[in-house]
């Protein structure tokens, strides 16, 4: 017996290489927003359509369709960017969008607040500057993301080198990207597309790649499908330890769906990198669950059917079998602040931006102040997975005039920031978010002063405790993997989550479902006094918690190797 295909599924079959009916609509003057089955494919092309949730209501009341404008997404691999760049990318968000930029989990830049006849001309902007939004978001693999790591210069070197090689030979080929925003030969007929990897209906959800240096998991590596652990030794690269089915993502009240670490099946040299990644997307592309959306991650292909039976299969196509995994270590999976020196002598400069979100406001000119650096930065910019950027490849003679333009702009707070503050990481959810249930982006700056407030009292502000909001359950700002993390489930409650570790290798429990604010302020201050009374030496609240018995660990949910 033959399993329907969902909804979704049957519109990628008859989209013609995700053209759809996209142009047409983009050039519909009655409505601001575009068919819903055409909406499905523009994620594909990187973008999709939004409303302003804050004024459904009223809009309603007044018979005005919703406040529609679109959230437009590059595709950044490992999140390198030149000044030039950044300069086209500011200017569109000042002219084309809300006049923010926002930094994601996945190492690129979102613009939102598009309006429709806007999205042409940026989306033919970006790629002007050599960069491009096909595949940012869809059921493809997405932005490759690598550790922005500048402590190692020729390590970083080799990541970004990879990751780059692993986003190109990963990406769709459909032509339709080029007809459709960059003008070019319109279709005619039936599309004479190719595309070897993806074939008609791509993959059956999203696929993210990420590729980590250690001791720093600064891209949360087992949250990845597909996770990639350099191992370096001497200086040189040896390979990577393969590791699959991770995935943030998790539905309220199903237990049938779950976030889970990717378990390390193996080592692969790099010449053979780019056919194992191949060869994993196309496991998954054919083993995939086409007819339940919420069961198609590669996190469940290897649940029901078995990650023996998921190696073997990929041993099969590869022809041979991975070698034995290597040893490794991480410590750390948030970014390290302020300057840092190169092996070659260049300078780095990580600097904190709360939520991503690059703005000027009453308080600071973060959107300025960026934009003044790539006027003069002669390096590039690296974003990175935590939200933040790094001024990178600064000259020493350079340093002082960029440490005045950062000064200038409140681009130094984090100098004198708590510990939490440091570590925070949250989703956009209301009002752009469609999917979200509560607060995060917006809550995130009235919570941080009351957590700090309540670890002060003890002693605690410059405890490094990671923190993570998400307005659902679906996990773009990595909840899970918090040592203290919110879930929305409602306007003003969250599910509080606590104990993953700090070097990303541990999942987080529930401790307190459906709360609001008061029960988790309620539900922390204890914990806090405890852990400032009772903590080991340079023992993290995550795995004081477990310690003492607050947290039991799930098995289940945490890496093979670790649990091994």
């Amino acid at each position: 017996m033959t399993t329907p295909l969902s909804d979704l599924e049957r519109i990628k079959v008859n989209s013609r290489y995700l053209r759809g009916t996209i142009a047409e609509g983009l050039r519909d003057p009655v409505t601001n927003a575009i068919s819903d089955d055409d909406n499905k494919l523009l994620k594909f092309h990187g973008s999709y359509l939004q409303d302003d949730r804050d004024l459904r209501e009223e809009r309603r009341k007044q018979k005005l369709e919703p406040d529609y404008a679109f959230m437009l997404r590059a595709r950044l691999p490992s999140g390198v960017v030149t000044p030039a760049q950044w300069l086209v990318f500011d200017r569109l968000a000042r002219e084309h969008a809300n006049g923010t930029l926002r930094i994601t989990t996945r190492q690129t830049f979102q613009w939102h607040g598009i309006i429709k006849h806007h999205l042409k001309p940026t989306i033919a902007a970006i790629h002007d500057a050599l960069a491009s939004t096909i595949a940012a978001c869809g059921d493809v693999v997405r932005n490759v993301v690598s550790t922005p790591n500048p402590v190692e210069s020729t390590a970083h070197a080799l990541a970004y080198e990879w990751a780059s090689k692993l986003s190109l030979e990963l990406s769709p080929r459909t032509h339709a990207y080029h007809e459709i925003w960059l003008d070019g030969e319109p279709l005619v007929g039936e599309p004479k597309d190719e595309e070897p990897l993806y074939g008609t209906t791509y993959l059956p959800r999203k696929f993210k790649i990420g590729l980590a240096i250690p001791p720093l998991n600064d891209i949360d590596v087992f949250a990845q499908d597909l996770g990639l652990i350099a191992i370096i030794e001497q200086g040189r690269l040896q390979g990577f330890n393969v590791a699959i089915g991770g995935g943030m993502g998790a539905t309220h009240g199903d237990p049938s769906t779950y976030p889970r670490l990717a378990s390390v099946i193996g080592f692969v040299d790099p010449e053979r990198l780019l056919a194992v990644a191949e060869a994993v997307v196309a496991v998954q592309r054919d083993w995939g669950n086409r007819s339940e959306r919420k069961h198609a991650r590669l996190k469940y292909t290897i649940d029901h059917r078995g990650l023996d039976a998921f190696k073997a299969e990929l041993a099969s196509r590869l022809g041979y079998e991975l070698e034995p995994a290597r040893d490794y270590q991480f410590d750390h999976n948030g970014d390290r602040y302020g300057w840092i020196e190169g092996s070659d002598g260049r300078w780095h400069l990580t600097l904190q931006i709360e939520s991503g979100r690059l703005a000027d406001t009453d308080d600071h000119r973060w959107l300025t102040g960026l934009r003044e650096l790539a006027t003069v930065h002669e390096g590039d910019f690296r974003l990175t997975c935590n939200q933040n950027v790094i001024v990178a490849n600064v000259a020493a003679d350079q340093r002082e005039r960029i440490d005045a333009i950062v000064a200038a702009h409140g681009l130094d707070a984090y100098r004198t920031q708590s510990g939490i503050r440091r570590h925070a990481v949250a989703c956009v959810a209301l009002p752009t978010c469609g999917l979200a249930m509560a607060e995060s982006e917006r809550y995130l700056p009235l919570l941080l002063p009351k957590l700090e407030a309540l670890l002060g009292e003890h002693g605690l502000t410059d405890a490094p405790i990671l923190l993570r909001l998400s307005g659902c359950p679906n996990g773009c700002s990595r909840p899970y993997l918090g040592e203290i993390a919110l879930v929305g489930r409602a306007p003003g409650r969250y599910d509080l989550r606590l104990a993953a570790d700090f070097s990303g290798h541990r999942l987080n429990q529930v401790y307190r479902e459906n709360v609001d604010e008061a029960a988790i302020l309620d539900a922390l201050a204890p914990l806090f006094a405890d852990y400032a009374a009772s903590r080991a030496q340079d023992e993290h609240f995550g795995d004081f918690l477990v310690r003492t018995g607050v947290i039991s660990v799930n098995p289940r949910r945490i890496p093979a190797e670790v649990v091994a």
